[in-house]
């Protein structure tokens, strides 16, 4: 245990690094999700008028929304950096050391829960500085924050996991892009599930993405169901461990294939 931990702390203090190294990244990764935000929470604030929206304002209803997709978005490049390091043949000699696999999955999802927290505080700050307002205080946004870590860790260990088994950066983006757009409109980020077409309000039920936008959102109000919000944090909790397990397994087939 003591090895694993030891192993896990050095590989994750290299990433973090290599990110304070690097600060424009963060700020590249969030143009979009500021645009999404500030933009589209003014165009469509109108929409808080419709009957069956939960809520008064649609820039407090967005912006939880916003964190998680944001979240989701980042988590999906994480894989490149694997990339890389097999390109520059880090990865190679990183396997033939006695690192435990553990350990490299756990770095990489520390690495992405870095990332996120740091992305959702600065996209709450936006958001209130913008005139979102919530009642649930410090637990609503403890609770946020902890949804938005778990649905980064979710698929930041699926995209290392494709980044191990495609080897190609190329294929690993196209799989990001082609998951992002749908699992964000399949769910209710941006739309209140009442007004969603059946069906849409349907499939979001099984949406991770859905799961942590709603459990975000619940924890904000005045008087969370927390109950609601626990049944969904857990259903992240169990991808994210699913998940994690797959990442640790996709090493072992890519040690094979090399």
């Amino acid at each position: 245990m003591t090895t694993a931990l030891t192993h896990t702390g050095l590989l994750s203090l290299r990433s973090l690094r290599t990110l304070s190294r690097q600060p424009a990244y963060l700020l590249f990764t969030l143009v979009q999700p500021m645009v999404w935000l500030l933009l589209f929470g003014q165009l469509f604030r109108r929409i808080a008028e419709l009957p069956g929206f939960a809520g008064s304002s649609y820039l407090a209803y967005l912006t939880p929304g916003v964190v998680v997709m944001t979240a989701m978005m980042t988590a999906g490049w994480s894989g490149t950096s694997i990339i890389q390091d097999m390109d520059r043949g880090v990865m190679d000699r990183t396997l033939t050391s006695p690192v435990r696999r553990g350990a490299l999955v756990t770095a990489s999802l520390t690495h992405q829960a870095t990332v996120t927290i740091v992305q959702s505080l600065i996209m709450v700050g936006v958001g209130l500085l913008a005139g979102a307002r919530y009642a649930g205080g410090v637990p609503g946004m403890l609770t946020l924050l902890v949804s938005a870590i778990l649905v980064g860790v979710v698929f930041a260990a699926f995209s290392d996991a494709v980044a191990l088994l495609v080897h190609q950066q190329e294929a690993l983006i196209a799989v990001a892009q082609f998951l992002v757009l749908p699992l964000t409109f399949l769910s209710s980020v941006m739309i209140a599930p009442a007004l969603m077409p059946a069906w849409v309000a349907r499939v979001a039920r099984y949406n991770p993405v859905d799961w942590a936008a709603v459990a975000a959102r619940e924890a904000l109000r005045e008087t969370p169901d927390w109950g609601l919000v626990s049944g969904r944090i857990g259903l992240l909790l169990a991808l994210a461990a699913v998940m994690a397990w797959l990442s640790a397994r996709a090493y072992r087939v890519y040690q094979r294939s090399i």
